[in-house]
């Protein structure tokens, strides 16, 4: 690091640290290492001062040290989205500020942007409400929003960003805004898809819905009956009804207490299912998809607490969105997750549609709408994955993709556009940069 650069960095925490509420850290002192550090173990960032941001003014303080010094921008909450490290710049944490409001009346949620999804589950469940949450407890809930949010009520309801209903927005220019439908509507189009390109959101409101209890988990059952599951899974999925969401995983049972220890680590064929409805009306649903795949191994499925539902999700190494599931792609993922002496990767066919693909007026650019499947793969093999690509659309989307150069995948060619225009609106000169770039139009 040069002189100058040494020089900027202090003289920016020396004007940080007598106006905000919350620590700022520099190399060397004590919480530097413990805050700069993403979730994904791969990075090693080293910013030049981190900001533990308390209060909206401190968001506001940080953004406007970072311009005035040059220092790349970057905002970290729980580091599950922090794929691009921010080196020599200002790293703003805002874990701390985690307040979680219900409305049990108006049935809606309003969150600062350090709240996990845990946390929102824990407030709203005694009024039998539920926010549209993703797969895990411990991720941040407006990073995961902004990126459009794909959970298991979101073929009922809609995607998780298709529910916000307003945000505070800190802008590059240090202003804070409010985003809705009747103020600054591009920049509210443009957040609820568009992830954290525009600014810093410091409150989020959305609605929620009233789940209280599901049915649903994950069923295991044998590898040698993939191919007849994956064949029903996909003439089945265009009748199920929105209140059932499901994917197919191709995988290792997991070493988990519930699991009877002979079969721990077995190749299996993995279904799982989420009912916003009774134990029997569930079962009948899927029963064609338990007739394909025979006696179970392992039966998870049972009625609970829409809190305790989370079934987790695989790593998308590789992701791509399939209007359909045609036999060269069934025959292709079977036999990639079937390699001799059980080290295939894991496979994950979901089912979308549904509500995903009724967006309501002015929703935002959330991914490639109506498409009936994705499929992911984590460790793919560069001959399956050229034999799937030429099935499935080029596209992805911005919650699973941790490739950077591939944003532009996970919107369609107007949306991507549009968003262009309101970067270059709000951001000009693209000061939120790092991560998933959306570089101002022309």
């Amino acid at each position: 690091m040069t002189i100058t650069a040494v020089a900027d960095q202090r003289s920016a925490a020396r004007e940080l640290r007598p106006v905000v509420d919350g620590a700022v850290h520099l190399p060397g002192e004590p919480g530097y290492d413990e805050h700069r550090r993403p979730l994904m173990p791969t990075l090693d960032p080293r910013p030049a001062l981190v900001v533990e941001a308390v209060t909206p003014a401190d968001v506001q303080a940080a953004v406007r040290a970072a311009r005035e010094h040059d220092l790349p921008f970057s905002v970290q909450a729980t580091g599950h989205g922090t794929y691009v490290p921010n080196d020599g710049g200002l790293l703003l944490k805002t874990t701390a500020m985690n307040t979680v409001r219900i409305d049990p009346h108006l049935r809606i949620a309003k969150v600062r942007p350090g709240a996990v999804w845990g946390d929102v589950l824990a407030a709203a469940a005694p009024y039998g409400l539920a926010p549209l949450s993703g797969s895990s407890a411990t991720v941040g809930v407006t990073g995961y929003t902004l990126g459009g949010g794909m959970g298991w009520l979101a073929r009922r309801y809609g995607f998780a960003a298709d529910s916000v209903l307003s945000a505070e927005v800190v802008t590059p220019d240090g202003r804070r805004v409010i985003a809705d439908s009747h103020y600054n509507t591009d920049l509210f189009w443009a957040l609820r898809g568009g992830g954290g390109n525009f600014g810093v959101v410091t409150s989020l409101t959305f609605r929620l819905y009233p789940v209280a209890q599901v049915y649903g988990g994950i069923s295991w059952f044998p590898a040698d009956r993939a191919a007849s599951v994956l064949r029903t899974y996909r003439d089945w999925a265009g009748s199920a009804p929105d209140e059932l969401s499901t994917a197919v995983v191709l995988s290792r049972i997991p070493d988990a207490p519930s699991i009877p220890e002979p079969l721990r680590g077995w190749r299996a064929v993995g279904i799982k299912a989420m009912y916003t409805g009774d134990a029997e009306t569930a079962e009948g649903l899927l029963r064609p998809l338990r007739d394909a795949a025979g006696p179970a191994l392992v039966d998870g499925y049972r009625t609970m607490a829409y809190a305790d539902a989370a079934m987790g999700g695989t790593p998308a190494r590789f992701f791509d969105f399939f209007p359909e599931l045609g036999d060269e792609v069934v025959d292709t993922l079977v036999h990639a997750a079937d390699r001799p002496g059980g080290i295939g990767p894991t496979v994950e066919i979901r089912h979308w549609a549904g509500a995903t693909g009724r967006p309501g007026p002015g929703a935002g650019p959330v991914s490639h709408r109506g498409v009936s499947f994705s499929v992911i793969v984590d460790q793919p093999e560069l001959s399956v994955t050229d034999r799937l690509r030429p099935h499935g659309i080029g596209g992805s989307f911005r919650n699973f993709l941790a490739d950077t150069s591939r944003t532009a995948t996970a919107y369609t060619a107007a949306d991507w556009a549009r968003l262009r225009e309101v970067k270059r609106s709000y951001d000009p000169h693209n000061v939120f940069h790092l991560g998933h770039d959306i570089p101002p139009a022309a």
